[in-house]
């Protein structure tokens, strides 16, 4: 955090320097990713990304959109649009924070964006099959996916028993746990180790992580079996 001279913000452990929430999926032949933060563009760096065939939007939120201008570094490589996967009320804020990509009449060099309107049925990205899970981040409805057998929920503070059905039987599932404490739009850990538990998906990584959660190495050691914290750069196989 910006400022911050706590514990962890100062920590010299790589899984203490977090990013903004992301992940990417690949398959054989395809390549997406989930939100594009602020971070979006270090990111894309740091994992040497040469292809992206796809973003696929979890919720309108600045810290989930507001890296998407640098799309545009994929359109001049692969000279074709950015196919952008969102719900109505995040492409209207796509639309509102990046006007100027979808002027009928543009400016060359500017990012090309190919909007996508999804909802809860289940659509493909190439040769990836995406089933949208509806989540509750306070008020707001978020998008969580599963891929297969990996699911990925991010910012919820409330899942509804239907949409819990759709994660059963996945082998792993990401989580949001922003702190100990009781927040407002986010599952504190306690309420995030309860929904892995009560899903009994044999691997559970929880992300999203503040600083107020305490240092990667010391809180995971206080973890149950079988759930753990993510951190940049970690790597998964299903």
């Amino acid at each position: 955090m910006i400022a911050c001279d706590c514990p962890v913000c100062t920590s010299t452990d790589k899984k203490d320097k977090r990013l903004r929430s992301s992940i990417m999926v690949q398959s054989e032949k395809t390549t997406l990713v989930v939100d594009s933060g602020p971070d979006f563009r270090y990111q894309m760096l740091r994992a040497n990304v040469k292809h992206l065939d796809a973003i696929v939007f979890t919720h309108s939120h600045k810290d989930h959109v507001a890296g998407l201008d640098d799309v545009r570094a994929f359109n001049f490589f692969q000279q074709e649009p950015m196919q952008v996967y969102a719900s109505d009320a995040t492409q209207e804020v796509i639309i509102r924070e990046f006007p100027y990509a979808f002027y009928e009449s543009k400016y060359p060099g500017l990012p090309e964006i190919k909007l996508n309107t999804i909802g809860l049925e289940t659509f493909d990205v190439g040769d990836i099959p995406v089933t949208p899970i509806m989540v509750w981040h306070l008020k707001m409805p978020v998008l969580g996916f599963r891929f297969g057998r990996f699911t990925y929920i991010t910012d919820a503070s409330r899942i509804d028993d239907s949409e819990m059905e759709k994660i059963k039987g996945s082998e792993v599932l990401v989580l949001n746990s922003l702190r100990k404490e009781k927040h407002i739009s986010h599952f504190s850990l306690g309420e995030s180790i309860e929904v892995a538990k009560k899903l009994q998906v044999p691997q559970c990584y929880l992300t999203h992580l503040s600083h107020q959660m305490g240092k990667h190495a010391e809180v995971e050691a206080e973890l149950p079996n079988g759930i753990n914290f993510a951190y940049d750069g970690l790597v998964i196989k299903v």
